[in-house]
C-alpha cells in the first residue's frame, strides 16, 4: 500500500502529488496536481511548484537518512518525476520572467534560478543518498520541463510526445542544466545544436540520439517505469556502482558548473529587449490556452499562432 509523504505548507493550495511505494522502494512525486490552485492552470516552473518539489526532496532525502541510521535503508531506491497534467512541464515561468527583467530585478530572478538548479542537480545527485532518479514524460516537455527530464539519471518517454528548448525564440538559453545534462548524452556539438535550433523533438526521434532511454507506448509510461525499477533491483549492486562511476570517470556534472551557467543565464536575461519580452508574454498566454483546453491559436494575431504552434499545440 502506498504511504502519502506529507509535504509542509498549506495543504489547501498544493501542487504536488507525492507517494512512496514501500514494496519497489520508489517514490514518486507528481507536479500540477489537479487538486492545485488556480496558479498551477499554467503547468509550468511557477516557485510554488519549485518549492514544493524542494520540499519533498529533503524530506525524502531526511527519510532515507534516518532509515540508514537505524540500518534499514535499501540498497537501491527509486525517484521518479511525473505530471499530473496533459503535458509533462513547459518550462520557465516566463510571466515572471518578463516582470523581472523589466523591473530590473537581478536578485531575485538569480534566485529563482538557482533554486531551480538545485532541484535539477538533487535529481541528478540521487538526493545524495543513493536513489536512482527517472523522469516519466507523457506529455510535452519544453525548456526547464525538458531540462528536469534531462537532469534524471534515466528517461522514460511515451510515443507521441515532444520535447525541446525554444528558449532561443526570445533571444535566451536554457540555462538550467540543459548543456551540462545533454552533452552528457549527445556530446557537446549535437548539444549546442539542439539548444539554438529551438526545434521540437519527438521522443522518438530523442529515443534514436541516445536521450531518451526507454520509449513507451502511449498510456504505457508508467508501466514502463515499474519495468525500470524491476530491472534495478535485479542488479541493486551493478546499478548503484555505475551510478558512482559516472561520477567519478569522464566529466562528472557538479552543483557549481550548473550554478556558473545560470549566472550566464541571469546576465544574458537582464540583456534581454522588448521583442524579446513580448515573446515570452506571448507564449505565457498560449500556455495558458492550451491548460484550460482551448486551441492555442485560436483567434491569436499570426506571429502568436506561430509560436504557438511550434511550442504548444502539438497535441491539441
Amino acid at each position: 500500500m502506498n504511504t502519502v509523504l506529507a509535504l509542509s505548507g498549506d495543504t489547501g493550495n498544493r501542487v504536488l502529488r507525492a507517494h512512496s511505494d514501500p514494496d519497489s522502494d520508489s517514490h514518486w512525486c507528481f507536479m500540477h496536481a489537479e487538486r492545485a490552485a488556480p496558479i498551477a492552470r499554467r503547468p509550468c516552473f511557477h516557485l510554488l511548484l519549485i518549492k514544493e518539489i524542494r520540499e519533498f526532496q529533503m524530506r525524502l532525502c531526511a527519510n532515507i537518512r534516518q532509515q540508514a541510521e537505524a540500518g534499514l535503508a535499501p540498497l537501491l531506491g527509486h525517484v521518479i518525476l511525473a505530471s499530473d497534467a496533459p503535458v509533462f512541464n513547459l518550462g520557465g515561468d516566463l510571466d515572471l520572467f518578463a516582470r523581472l527583467i523589466r523591473a530590473r530585478d537581478r536578485q531575485h530572478l538569480m534566485a529563482y534560478a538557482r533554486s531551480c538548479v538545485e532541484g535539477v542537480y538533487a535529481f541528478h545527485a540521487g538526493l545524495d543518498v543513493g536513489l536512482h532518479s527517472v523522469a516519466l514524460v507523457q506529455g510535452d516537455a519544453l525548456g526547464g520541463g525538458f531540462e528536469a527530464a534531462l537532469s534524471c539519471n534515466t528517461i522514460v518517454a511515451e510515443t507521441g510526445v515532444g520535447m525541446g528548448l525554444p528558449e532561443v525564440l526570445f533571444d535566451l538559453f536554457p540555462g538550467m542544466g540543459a548543456y551540462s545534462f545533454l552533452s552528457r548524452r549527445v556530446g557537446p556539438t549535437q548539444a549546442e545544436r539542439m539548444m539554438l535550433s529551438g526545434n521540437i523533438y519527438s521522443s522518438e526521434e530523442l529515443y534514436k540520439l541516445g536521450v531518451v532511454d526507454v520509449l513507451a507506448p502511449k498510456g504505457e509510461g508508467a508501466a514502463a517505469v515499474e519495468d525500470v525499477i524491476r530491472r534495478n533491483r535485479r542488479i541493486p549492486h551493478a546499478r548503484r556502482a555505475m551510478q558512482q562511476v559516472a561520477q567519478v570517470g569522464g566529466s562528472p556534472i557538479t552543483l557549481d558548473e550548473l550554478m556558473r551557467i545560470t549566472e550566464i543565464w541571469v546576465d544574458t536575461a537582464m540583456r534581454l529587449g522588448e521583442k524579446s519580452l513580448r515573446t515570452m508574454e506571448r507564449l505565457v498566454r498560449a500556455q495558458t490556452k492550451r491548460a484550460n483546453g482551448e486551441s492555442a491559436d485560436e483567434a491569436a494575431p499570426a506571429d502568436e499562432a506561430l509560436v504557438a504552434e511550434r511550442l504548444v499545440a502539438r497535441n491539441s
